[in-house]
């Protein structure tokens, strides 16, 4: 049962002076993640203010289980500790807050303690596997109407929850460089195709969904079972090629279009920080079928969506010559997904498929029914037709190169504080 604690109080306050009212990281999120100190190696840490904390370091400082996670996260990357399961995070997170919010313990936690703006991060686990689903149905809507506008959906969408296998050597922390893809495009008047640099290069709003206790080859996860093989979330932008994916996707969808690059995140939101914006999955329209059994638990679907404010910004080369602020191109929440995070990973594991600790299930792109809230370019511009004015002389219709796409995200909920996910961004750099 999924309860609050001692770590989600409000009123809660870190001797660490950053971690006070921090918009994104106060000290009641801590999420895990793995980074560089100036100069050092590549280890476990945690996020709180605007520094990082050494999970090794204090290791000897903590007790029982949280040191025996504490330790396991301590090397990079966090495979082993995210497989530790939900009940060893859990103490970790508790005893992480105990050292931080206990005045007591400042003179022998602060030597273990960096500066997050010195600091280089990395990907939080090594990524054996990576699967995008399409459970954002307003996206899923619009982008099928702009094909096939008598009938956007296919009969299948609303019965089960949709992806496909991505490619986990392309995806990369957030920050640096998205090249330009080259592929095969057909113009709609050419009898042939032609290869090139992508002319559709498009962002796709998405959360990343981090597995954590693994699953054996052969063995189903019961979905009242498949929270506690979540550790946690992050931010994923999953870069589309508009006009490859368009040539290529039939008869057996995204490939070359989709496998170039994937941006997530640094930090790991874990599951039990999450757990005061856990709200009830939206209801589903009239007349649209039940989740069949194997996907529907009442726990699950009174508290397994997420309340998170996601918002994507745009800032052009010339923008950053003049020091003019990103434009906001959309804002919208979580809550769009068709599916919960639970029933996505249910069903990847419904035939038997093996998940492995620190294997990445992106939600898809995330849309709502209003046009601020449309998470890509190919639905704000109604496939290109439709230029989007940046409020500085500039349109677009899709990225160009010096394109920076910054995605962030936060969770509220009312009687707690306001947490974040920290930056997904990237910068379109010219095709090779």
């Amino acid at each position: 049962m999924l309860v609050t604690d001692r770590t989600h109080d409000p009123n809660a306050r870190s001797w660490l002076a950053s971690a006070r009212d921090h918009p994104e990281f106060p000290v009641q999120n801590l999420p895990l993640g793995v980074f560089s100190p100036a100069g050092g190696d590549p280890r476990g840490g945690v996020r709180v203010g605007d520094s990082i904390l050494d999970l090794a370091a204090v290791a000897p400082l903590l007790g029982g289980t949280a040191r025996e996670a504490a330790l396991l996260g301590g090397g990079a990357p966090l495979n082993a500790l995210l497989g530790s399961g939900r009940e060893a995070l859990r103490e970790l997170r508790g005893a992480l807050f105990d050292i931080l919010t206990d005045e007591t313990r400042e003179a022998a936690v602060s030597p273990h303690i960096y500066p997050a703006a010195e600091c280089q991060v990395h990907l939080p686990a090594e990524i054996g596997d990576y699967t995008d689903f399409y459970a954002g149905i307003h996206h899923a809507v619009k982008v099928g109407s702009l094909f096939r506008p008598d009938n956007p959906l296919l009969p299948n969408y609303k019965y089960v929850p949709i992806g496909y296998h991505g490619r986990a050597s392309s995806v990369r922390v957030s920050g640096g460089e998205v090249v330009r893809p080259n592929g095969q495009t057909r113009a709609p008047d050419a009898a042939e195709p032609c290869f090139g640099p992508s002319r559709r290069l498009d962002y796709e709003l998405e959360m990343a969904i981090w597995v954590g206790r693994g699953s054996a080859l052969g063995e189903p996860v019961p979905i009242a079972e498949a929270a506690d093989h979540i550790a946690g979330l992050s931010i994923l932008n999953d870069w589309s090629a508009r006009d490859i994916q368009a040539w290529e996707y039939q008869p057996l969808g995204p490939f070359l279009a989709k496998n170039f690059h994937t941006t997530v995140s640094p930090w790991i939101v874990t599951m039990d920080a999450l757990v005061p914006y856990g709200v009830a999955q939206p209801p589903r329209t009239a007349g649209d079928p039940q989740p069949l059994p194997y996907l529907l638990d009442a726990a699950d679907q009174n508290n397994g969506a997420f309340n998170l404010m996601m918002e994507v910004h745009l800032s052009t080369a010339k923008m950053r010559g003049a020091g003019v602020t990103p434009f906001r191109l959309s804002r919208g929440r979580m809550t769009s997904m068709y599916w919960t995070a639970a029933q996505l990973l249910t069903h990847h594991a419904s035939n038997g498929c093996d998940l492995r600790p620190g294997d990445l299930l992106g939600t898809g792109t995330l849309s709502g029914e209003e046009r601020e809230s449309m998470g890509s370019l190919l639905e704000l511009s109604d496939g290109g037709k439709q230029p989007i004015d940046l409020g500085n002389g500039e349109m677009r219709t899709f990225l160009e190169d010096g394109d920076e796409v910054i995605i962030t995200a936060f969770a509220e909920a009312e009687g707690f504080v306001r947490i974040g996910f920290g930056e997904c961004r990237a910068q379109i750099a010219p095709a090779r």
